[in-house]
């Protein structure tokens, strides 16, 4: 089996994983939003670093079965994050506010971050699967002699 196919055994944990984790940080992002009234980039970026917590330490042991433990690990899930978020983000809220131009700003953002959340799982998975927690044997399919 090729493992650096996209799609195998580790997307259908990475989707159960997603779903724990878009349950808990979309509750988080929405009540930032229309209960604690913070503003789009507050009440997104909450979701994130609070269901991010989450998700390292689910995907990491359970959908990758990542056992390796360093900083580097945390470093690259972290900028994985952070780079996903702002790609999903950014390109969800002015696509989003171009397209609902008529409708008020409160429906506009809450679309927009919807919007963000799905492009973010597509982002994070494949940054997830072939980055942060890449096996050392698929890192190199040479596998030099003292690595």
């Amino acid at each position: 089996m090729n493992k650096s196919k996209l799609i195998d055994k580790t997307f259908g944990k990475f989707i159960i994983v997603g779903i724990i984790n878009t349950i808990f940080g979309t509750a988080v992002m929405f009540a930032f939003y229309n209960l604690l009234h913070f503003d789009y980039w507050v009440s997104s970026a909450a979701n994130y670093f609070f269901g991010s917590i989450l998700s390292y330490f689910l995907n990491k042991y359970f959908t990758f079965h990542y056992r390796e433990r360093s900083w580097k690990v945390i470093m690259k899930f972290t900028v994985n994050i952070v780079v996903c978020y702002l790609l999903a983000y950014g390109l969800a809220k002015p696509l989003t506010l171009q397209i609902l131009a008529n409708q008020p700003k409160v429906i506009q953002e809450n679309i927009a971050m919807a919007v963000g959340m799905c492009l973010f799982v597509v982002l994070n998975y494949a940054g997830q699967r072939f980055w942060a927690f890449k096996k050392k044997e698929e890192n190199d399919d040479s596998a030099c002699i003292g690595q």
